[in-house]
């Protein structure tokens, strides 16, 4: 595939916004939300995860920590030039994102988008055999699982043009499952304001995480959405949740 670069778009408030996309995904899938954000005033920058938007081999090849800690590096980047900065992720991405505010409070501020804190049916049960070894016993064969209906988009232009892997990497699979293990006791630990988005129709992640994540961060928002499925920043309802983010953002950090 053709290699997904990071963005940065300007503005001109002193508070930054880091913007992390999901599992498999690109930066591209956060670039509509953060040109909202970026016309809102809000300088931000949309890292490429390691692993992602280059070879479906180069994620197999990465662990979770990876992940992690091109977050935190983006995040203490971003505060060189701005005064607070705030993280907005996507799927995997809002689960790094309440990682990082975890344990550093210096976060101004989360927003969770489509984030999953376990997984269902297939996926659910070759995670757990990735992660803890069964694998090779089970099956020692499979190395990617086909992403039969594509995307979880439902905007079929967005779809069509979605640039993420067409397949899940199963090793990188059994990361994603062992990183949700560490994220959801660190929930408690997130003091910062909170906002939770989510779409009632995610076939990727249960709608019930958005509720689990809400009540353990005292998030001061949910909003869940009738109408998108799992990659709701640029699906059919992404104006919806541009405004939520913005608004959040304005009410939360602006002010603070």
């Amino acid at each position: 595939m053709t290699r997904v670069e990071p963005f940065d778009l300007d503005g001109d408030a002193s508070i930054g916004v880091v913007c992390v996309h999901g599992f498999t995904g690109t930066p591209h899938d956060m670039r509509y939300l953060g040109g909202e954000l970026s016309r809102a005033g809000f300088p931000v920058h949309g890292l490429r995860l390691p692993g992602h938007g280059t070879r479906i081999e180069d994620l197999d090849a990465t662990r979770w920590t990876d992940w992690a800690d091109a977050v935190e590096d983006a995040f203490d980047e971003m505060r060189l030039s701005c005064s607070r900065v705030a993280v907005v992720g996507l799927s995997l991405g809002g689960l790094l994102s309440l990682h990082l505010a975890s344990k550093r409070p210096e976060v101004a501020a989360v927003a969770s988008l489509a984030a999953p804190l376990w997984l269902e049916g297939l996926s659910a049960k070759v995670a757990e055999w990735a992660m803890t070894g069964a694998i090779a016993k089970y099956a020692p064969r499979l190395k990617t699982l086909p992403k039969l209906g594509g995307s979880d988009i439902r905007d079929p232009r967005v779809k069509a043009e979605s640039p993420g892997y067409p397949a899940i990497p199963v090793r990188a699979l059994g990361e994603l499952a062992r990183f949700m293990r560490v994220v959801e006791p660190a929930l408690d630990a997130v003091k910062q304001p909170v906002l939770v988005v989510h779409a009632q129709q995610d076939h990727t992640a249960p709608v019930a995480c958005a509720h689990r994540i809400a009540e353990r961060t005292s998030a001061v928002r949910t909003r869940i959405l009738p109408r998108s499925y799992h990659v709701i920043a640029n699906d059919v309802e992404r104006d919806i949740v541009a405004a939520e983010v913005i608004h959040f953002l304005r009410r939360h950090v602006s002010r603070a």
